[in-house]
């Protein structure tokens, strides 16, 4: 056997243990380390108040104990408002059982023929093994619930009080992350720390300003209406349809119609279709103005995150979602290169219409370059030249015609004379040297003869 053979056994054991060790710990932890990324976020969302509170003297101890007042302040107010609500709902519902009773066992009657009676009714019910294996679970089912309100409860604690340290110590734990990185990596973790501030702050501020502006419209409408627990009807559909992206909003004005159905059913008609118009408001007029700059992410990019971080971390994942996909998509615009978009027509989904736009584009820049070519050709030297008129002289005897000219009439011959014999062609080539003009011609007045000034051409020249 080799040597090496039982230290590498023994080095493979040892890392498994550590693999089942770590998976067991984290299996442990993982309740602690959601609630600790809570708190990261509930920090980031308050950091931008922290902070102007700290900017104007204050300290960020005191100043992160005033907002988490407030928080708690609203949050109990809200449960008030609904615990009312739902308190008064069921004692309504206990006071009017036996009339709803009385009238279902009256329809029994009328219906089947029946001799019912409520008396009856209740002893049978009363005396059931159902109900009373009912009471026996629900009495043990207490001690779970209280756990569970206990349990809650002491979640609820650890996430305020690592909120509150991230919050109060926000500069300290970035001047520790920072000292164990080289200066290129902390301006980046300092700039990623500057988005998630911004986007997470932006995102609630928005939203609890959205929310606040719906509870009030749904609030006026209720009252108008007269639906009871107004006040807490508003305060569940602002919270509600804000923080539950897409379909928030129906699923907050569900109770209200509900609630509204059992006072008149054309309320619950007239509920349903403010709810309706007062969505349509929001999407296009509301909510762009108020999260351009904050949260600017596409609703279908926003619900898909939500059913993410649900699916990953339940309830606490579609709170988190949309500032946590909001703030990489910050981050990884700024590394993303974009380009312009070429002025295409289906670009805009004019598929056949494009591409007959298109062609015809193609067309008329490909003539207007050809009308360019020929314009850039005859302002050229040489077809400027050809473009100007001048007289030819008469050629001299024994001379040709220039070739590539087109012959201009020969004057009349006086009468009495003779023509001149057929005068023999010279070969004139461009290496042929330019001579002077005639003396007696160069005397006259007039212009240089454009001769001279095209190239490839010789004037006649004396020796022939």
């Amino acid at each position: 056997m080799p040597r090496w053979l039982p230290r590498a056994m023994v080095l493979a054991l040892a890392l498994y243990a550590c693999f089942q060790l770590g998976s067991w710990a984290f299996h442990q932890l993982i309740g602690l380390l959601i609630n600790i990324l809570i708190a990261f976020f509930l920090a980031l969302a308050i950091e931008p108040a922290v902070g102007r509170m700290a900017a104007r003297g204050m300290r960020r101890g005191l100043a992160t104990f005033l907002v988490f007042f407030a928080i708690l302040i609203t949050g109990v107010g809200f449960v008030v408002l609904l615990g009312s609500m739902l308190a008064g709902q069921i004692i309504e519902m206990v006071e009017d059982f036996p009339r709803y009773l009385d009238s279902l066992i009256n329809w029994i009657n009328h219906t089947f023929d029946t001799e019912l009676s409520r008396v009856e009714v209740q002893d049978s019910l009363l005396r059931s093994d159902w109900l009373r294996k009912y009471v026996q679970n629900s009495a043990s089912g207490v001690l779970d619930v209280s756990a569970t309100v206990l349990g809650g409860l002491f979640k609820l604690l650890t996430i305020f009080l690592f909120s509150f340290y991230f919050a109060a110590d926000g500069p300290r734990l970035r001047r520790a992350l920072c000292s164990v990185l080289p200066p290129a990596r902390q301006a980046e973790v300092l700039r990623a720390w500057e988005i998630a501030v911004d986007k997470t702050g932006g995102y609630l501020y928005s939203r609890g300003l959205m929310a606040l502006i719906s509870g009030l419209a749904h609030y006026v409408l209720l009252e108008f209406l007269t639906v009871p627990y107004a006040p807490a009807l508003a305060v569940w559909v602002g919270l509600v349809s804000q923080f539950i992206p897409t379909i928030g909003t129906y699923l907050a004005g569900a109770l209200p119609m509900l609630i509204a159905f059992t006072e008149n059913p054309w309320y619950a008609l007239w509920v349903l279709i403010f709810v309706v118009v007062y969505q349509q408001f929001e999407n296009y007029l509301l909510q762009p103005k108020l999260t351009a700059k904050s949260v600017d992410i596409h609703p279908a990019v926003a619900f898909g995150s939500v059913i993410a971080g649900t699916a990953l971390l339940g309830a606490v994942g579609a709170l988190i979602a949309i500032p946590a996909v909001a703030t990489l998509q910050a981050f990884l615009g700024a590394y993303v290169k974009r380009y312009d978009v070429t002025e295409d027509p289906r670009v805009h989904g004019h598929r056949r219409h494009g591409e007959l736009v298109l062609a015809r584009v193609q067309r008329a820049l490909r003539a207007k370059k050809e009308q360019g070519a020929e314009r850039d050709s005859d302002d050229s030297p040489a077809r400027a030249a050809e473009r100007i008129p001048a007289p030819s002289p008469a050629p001299e005897p024994g001379t040709a015609p220039d070739p590539g000219t087109a012959p201009e009439p020969a004057p009349a011959p006086d009468p009495g004379t003779e023509p001149d014999p057929d005068p023999v062609p010279v070969p004139v080539t461009e290496s042929d040297p330019v001579t002077e003009p005639d003396a007696d011609r160069a005397t006259e007045p007039g212009p240089e003869p454009a001769a001279d000034r095209i190239p490839g051409r010789t004037p006649p020249s004396d020796s022939a």
